[in-house]
């Protein structure tokens, strides 16, 4: 951003930062131009729209450069504005805890859609979700069923205490008990549950050299990396939900799609659980695992 006779207005911003973004690979430039500035403004993005001539003065100038710095050099935009939007929630994000995503979003969906066909949409569910990282299954789950009960565990010490600030920021604190244990170790062995959910880290080892930077370089490797093919934790969890899903209780995770055959195949393991349909994302691939407790 060299000084020169024309003004620095947000418009002209947010047009060279994009070019610039997009030149050092950056998927969304214009997007994550947008975030940038609107959170040194401390505006909506939409706000921006509407202010396009306006000059930004020296220390919004000067902020949103080191901003734009940062991110050329490939830390996620989550992490340098703190925050991240997920199912129209804003939740604080750090470097302890992954970047929630719109794909787990789908999650949510299908725990709302069982919830509802059950016919009992009121009922007093206990539902626990199994690396809660920054919460965003937890407090989505507590939200949209008052009646439930939520269990949000969780490894990280730092990941649990994001979590726990979200949940007080969006009201439910109240109705989850937060708890640090490796999927189900922690948990009273006489506690069982209707639903399971679940982001499980699900990346192969010999998959790191693919990641982009932005995501081996800055998010924890412990909530990505899951084994020589990945599916180490997503095998530990339907053994989880085949021992402690009640009868009709529902195991729901996210996965990589190609994962899904040798998935539907370690389900058939367990004699007490039937694979259902998975759920597909917005590029109708399956990402969701649904799996019922006989």
């Amino acid at each position: 951003m060299a000084t020169d006779s024309e003004a620095w207005t947000v418009g002209r911003l947010l047009k060279w930062t994009a070019d610039y973004l997009k030149d050092r690979g950056a998927e969304q430039p214009r997007l994550d131009a947008e975030v940038l500035l609107a959170h040194v403004r401390k505006c909506q993005r939409i706000e921006l729209y509407t202010c396009f001539d306006d000059v930004a003065d020296e220390s919004t100038r000067n902020e949103f450069r080191e901003l734009v710095r940062r991110r050329a050099q490939g830390e996620p935009v989550a992490y340098l504005v703190g925050h991240r939007e997920f199912y129209s929630r804003d939740f604080r994000v750090t470097r302890d805890v992954l970047i929630p995503r719109p794909e787990t979003e789908f999650i949510i969906v299908a725990l709302q859609d069982l919830a509802k066909q059950s016919g009992e949409p009121q009922r007093a569910w206990d539902i626990i979700d199994i690396g809660t990282g920054s919460g965003v299954l937890a407090i989505c789950a507590a939200a949209l069923l008052p009646t439930a009960n939520v269990w949000a565990v969780d490894c990280s010490l730092a990941a649990l205490e994001v979590a726990r600030e979200n949940a007080a920021a969006h009201g439910v604190a109240d109705r989850i008990t937060f708890l640090t244990s490796d999927l189900l170790a922690g948990v009273p062995a006489e506690q069982m549950f209707d639903f399971i959910v679940s982001n499980p880290p699900y990346i192969a080892e010999s998959e790191r050299a693919e990641l982009p930077r932005d995501v081996i370089d800055h998010e924890p490797h412990i909530a990505l990396f899951s084994g020589p093919d990945g599916l180490d934790a997503l095998k530990q969890l339907i053994a989880a939900a085949a021992a402690r899903l009640r009868p009709g209780g529902w195991l729901l995770y996210e996965f990589s799609p190609p994962q899904e055959r040798a998935l539907v195949q370690e389900i058939a393991r367990h004699p007490e659980l039937v694979a259902a349909t998975s759920v597909p994302d917005l590029s109708r691939r399956p990402r969701v695992l649904r799996a019922q407790h006989r």
